[in-house]
Order: C-alpha cells, then structure tokens, then sequence
C-alpha cells in the first residue's frame, strides 16, 4: 500500500460511538482475550510436559493453540487501547503490519484444520499404521506446509495491495485493518484484487473444506462398521471437538472473506470479526478441553504440581 498524498495515518471507527456500549465491549473483549490467552497458552504448555500429550493430534492442537493466541493478539489488543484512550488513529505501516498478519494466520488456521481432520481419519481408519504414517517428521513437515500455503494465499494480493493508492479520506469503518473495509477506501481501482483475493479464499476454503469432508466421510462409515455403541460413541467423542471448531471457522470465515465486492457495507461484517478474533480462540481451548479426557488429567496433573510446589 502506498499513499498518493503526505496520508500517513488511518482512522478505524470501530464498532460503536455509544459511550456506555463501549464500556461493555472493552469489558467482554478484555475478558475474552485474557481467557484466550490463558486458555491456549495453557493447552500449549501441557502439550510440552506431559508425556500423554505427545501424539500427532496433541502436536496440531499444540500449534492450532498458538495459531489462535496470534490471531486475537494481532487484533484485540489494539482495539482495547482505542476504546481505553479514545484514539481511534493508527499508522500506515501498522495497519499494513495487522492486515497482512491477521489474513496469514487465518488462512493458515484452515489448512492446519484440514490437517487435523487427516489426523482424525488416519487415527480412527488407519489404526495400526497410525504411529508411522503420522510420525513426529512428517507431521513437522505438515505443519511447515500449513504455513507456507498461508503465505502463498496472501503474497499475491499482498504484492498488488502495495501499490494500491490512498488520497485524503482515511477513515476505515471497522476495528481492525481487514482486507474489505482498507479496499473500500482506497483511491485506486481495485477490481482486480478484490477478484483476486475472492477467489484465493474460495479456493483456500474449497480445498480444505473438501479434505475436512472426505476425511470424516471416510471416519463415519468406519465408525458405523464398529460392532459396539460403545466404540462408536468413543470414536465419535474423538471428533467431535474438532467438528465443532471446524463449523464455527469455517461459518464465520467463509461469511467474512467470500463475497463479491469489498465495496459492500462491513457492518455485520464487524459482529463477525469479533466471533472468529475474540469469541471463538477464547471458546476453542474449552472446548478441546471439556470434551477431552487426557487433557482434563494433564491439566489436573499440571495443577496438584504446581500446589505441591507452592506448599515447599
């Protein structure tokens, strides 16, 4: 992005000019993004020391935890400061920064999610070839290839945005640098990359959507094939923390990114935001963790140790 006058700061409105509307969001967002923090750091860290948590499915969620921590730290904090100071101003460069980071780990977000689901087919189809087709080498590798693709999606409109031009109006009706609302007030003819970036994010959601699908097609008919309830409703329990934080990214995401015109009002657009920056990362380590019995242990296991300690 560059400017075609001495344009050098951006303004972002936010989500509302209601005094005591903005105390309540700072409080919520505030409370959100500390149980985020402390939620994913926490299932990041057990990851690390426990022993039990140490198979393929526990390395992804290990770097789908630092993945969310990323995303709502690029964007929460900052929105904070603007409702605790008022100063609604941010730099060229760090609107730059923000827009460029918050679309890499969003689309990184997808593919590692489509790597889970593999995990999931492999574990519950592939048994005993488990150990060694999801070896700690490959699944490296996999996580690598996550974030390259996330960069491959953004590099391209990355290199045209650039050069896109911004004349004297600066004010960006959202509250954060996002990709439709910066579009929207630029001088410049951005049809191009508008037409770009729908389609990368069409594609981007197609392909891992399309693996998501596959891999839990494959899993259910093996699950209907097992002779008990019981190892259906263990196998079934397995997955079901990953398909429900697969259906609130990719029902929020697809509704945010794929559209036609980034010319379009954003101001439901805003609501969505806060879900996939702020709701959401706060809901997924809960959700991981209610619903898994080894991370309930490790955790339990993690905090008599810390009691022991502080008792010494």
């Amino acid at each position: 992005m560059r400017n075609s006058t001495s344009l050098s700061t951006f303004i972002l409105l936010g989500l509302t000019d209601d005094p005591p509307m903005q105390v309540l969001i700072f409080m919520f967002l505030f409370v959100s993004y500390t149980l985020s923090i402390t939620g994913n750091l926490t299932i990041l860290m057990l990851t690390l020391v426990d022993s039990r948590l140490k198979t393929a499915m526990y390395f992804f969620l290990k770097h789908f935890s630092f993945l969310e921590s990323l995303l709502t730290t690029a964007c929460i904090p900052r929105f904070l400061y603007s409702l605790s100071t008022g100063d609604k101003t941010i730099s060229y460069n760090a609107c730059a920064a923000q827009l460029f980071f918050v679309i890499l780990f969003g689309a990184t977000e997808f593919f590692l999610l489509a790597i889970m689901s593999y995990d999931r087919y492999v574990a519950i189809c592939k048994p005993l070839h488990y150990a060694t087709i999801m070896s700690s080498r490959v699944c490296g590798r996999l996580v690598i290839c996550c974030w390259i693709a996330g960069w491959l999606v953004i590099f391209p409109p990355l290199c045209l945005g650039l050069n896109l031009e911004f004349c004297d109006y600066n004010v960006i009706d959202h509250f954060i640098c996002d990709a439709s609302p910066v579009l929207k007030i630029s001088c410049s003819d951005t049809r191009f990359i508008e037409q770009m970036a729908v389609a990368l994010a069409v594609l981007t959601d197609i392909l891992t959507f399309l693996c998501v699908v596959i891999s839990y097609m494959h899993i259910t008919r093996t699950i209907l094939n097992f002779p008990s309830t019981q190892q259906k409703m263990k196998a079934f329990s397995t997955c079901s923390s990953h398909v429900i934080v697969v259906s609130i990214t990719y029902g929020s995401c697809i509704f945010i990114y794929v559209k036609p015109s980034a010319k379009d009002k954003v101001t439901v657009n805003k609501c969505v935001s806060v879900l996939t920056t702020s709701v959401a990362p706060m809901l997924n380590p809960f959700i991981y963790t209610l619903r898994n019995k080894q991370v309930k242990e490790a955790f339990r296991d993690l905090i008599n140790r810390m009691s022991l300690m502080s008792k010494k």
